[in-house]
């Protein structure tokens, strides 16, 4: 594990600087895709500042850049365009590993002229959620994988992707689930990859092959969900960047390549006292605890209408489908992979849930929201989950929306979620994805060519 170098104020930022002689900041700011938005500021005028503006609809709008004309989303944006007041969070900045000149990069929190946090900003909207476990005396504890392709250098959007040239100097053809080989292939990229994110102090843990040909899993160590979330998002990053220098690109589209599996981003997650350290999920006796069993019964009522915040884009829905290692139900069980909801088989003082809906696509500060807001609710309202799934899940029915809008009206009529994640954050990412959705329609596929030009 990488020892962390984190700074909790302004004057240690200032001294960690100083120490890595940073002549650059990189200021970001995630937007609602997980884009990095912001600016490059000298490190003097970032000193000066500490902050910068930039207009609110920069972290509220879809993948393609467009905005809505009108509607709900003006209820919440203003519609003169007002600027955001950021401010770094000194305990995210870390380096710019591949930078020329010494260059530090530091993730921004969004304000309004109160000084209030923007309430659709995906970071504000992980706070939020935090912030009412800390209210009950807990924490939320969270550990990602996150899975990946790696695939041969596409500019041709038309042209299906492929996987890439390996040391061998051949493509795979084949699926190697969690063969070294096949992970050794790529070393020299894999290389780079640990190196920056050792720079970077990311504490990512295993890196496996997983089951489509060109796919990487990464797992990262649990903590905080806040700074996993940033991990998460450095991390992205960091691998598409490594790839670009070895002449591939890396993907973490949840469907990028037709009959291979999808790549998912499956949470671990528990809750601790914040005061003990014990978790919540077991008994003092080591049996699972009445929170355990309401926090599976809050992922199962309300995943599905969550199902747009894991699952964000219209390919996402390619990836849920039955035996494509993927779950298509909210069923849950322990050591089982056929569920959405699995509880690995761990001693009671690690006892968690794993989420197994999300995709990769996904912002992992949205999905890391939600699927803690679905785990809240359940709690709260004491919700009991169904008996445990013993077999093969997919034998049953689908349990999860089939489509982005079909989910996105399961989130809008979802009242409990909004009131949790913030009903301003529900309205523009609903009415972005309606605009992204709206986007897809107008494109013809090869798909609806091939098979209806002259058969229909």
């Amino acid at each position: 594990m990488v020892t962390k170098e984190r700074c909790a104020t302004f004057g240690e930022m200032e001294q960690w600087l100083d120490r890595h002689r940073v002549t650059e900041i990189e200021c970001l700011v995630p937007d609602l895709t997980g884009v990095a938005r912001g600016k490059i500021l000298p490190r003097e005028k970032f000193t000066e500042d500490r902050g910068m503006r930039l207009p609110e609809a920069i972290v509220a709008m879809g993948v393609t850049g467009e905005f809505p004309e009108e509607g709900p989303y003006y209820d919440v944006i203003h519609p003169t365009d007002r600027d955001m007041h950021l401010q770094p969070d000194p305990r995210s900045v870390r380096l710019v590993p591949w930078a020329v000149d010494p260059t530090a990069q530091v993730i921004h929190d969004c304000y309004d002229r109160d000084g209030k946090l923007v309430p659709f900003a995906p970071r504000s909207v992980l706070r939020r959620v935090c912030d009412l476990y800390a209210g009950r005396g807990w924490k939320p504890i969270v550990a990602p994988e996150l899975e990946f392709y790696l695939v041969a250098r596409n500019t041709d959007p038309d042209v299906p992707l492929k996987p890439p040239v390996g040391r061998s100097g051949r493509s795979e053809t084949s699926r190697q689930a969690y063969s070294i080989d096949a992970v050794n292939e790529f070393d020299p990229l894999f290389e780079d990859v640990y190196a920056y994110c050792e720079k970077m102090e990311l504490n990512v843990d295993t890196l496996i092959h997983e089951l489509g040909a060109g796919q990487m899993e990464i797992n990262f160590f649990h903590d905080h969900p806040l700074g996993l979330a940033d991990e998460v998002f450095f991390f992205k990053r960091t691998v598409r960047e490594a790839a670009l220098r070895h002449d591939m690109f890396a993907t973490f589209m949840a469907k990028p390549i037709a009959g291979e599996p999808g790549s998912a981003m499956h949470v671990h997650q528990s809750v601790v006292d914040a005061v003990t350290g014990h978790n919540i999920f077991s008994r003092e006796d080591g049996q699972a605890s009445d929170e355990f069993r309401w926090y599976i019964g809050g992922l199962q009522r309300y995943i599905p209408a969550a199902m747009a915040l894991f699952a964000p884009y219209v390919n996402s829905y390619r990836r849920l489908s039955r035996f494509t290692a993927a779950p298509i139900n909210i069923q849950w069980g322990t050591d089982n992979r056929t569920v959405g909801i699995r509880s690995p088989v761990a001693p009671p003082s690690a006892r968690r849930v794993e989420n197994r809906v999300i995709g990769a696509d996904a912002n992992p500060y949205v999905a890391l929201a939600a699927t803690l807001a679905c785990g809240w609710l359940g709690i709260q309202q004491r919700i009991e989950p169904t008996a445990e799934c013993q077999g093969d899940a997919y034998l049953g029915d689908y349990q999860l929306p089939r489509s982005l809008g079909e989910a996105l009206s399961l989130l809008r009529a979802e009242k409990d979620l909004a009131e949790v994640l913030g009903q301003p954050f529900v309205t523009v990412y609903t009415e972005v994805k309606e605009i992204e959705y709206a986007e897809f329609m107008k494109v013809i596929s090869p798909w609806e060519r091939e098979h209806l030009l002259l058969h229909v």
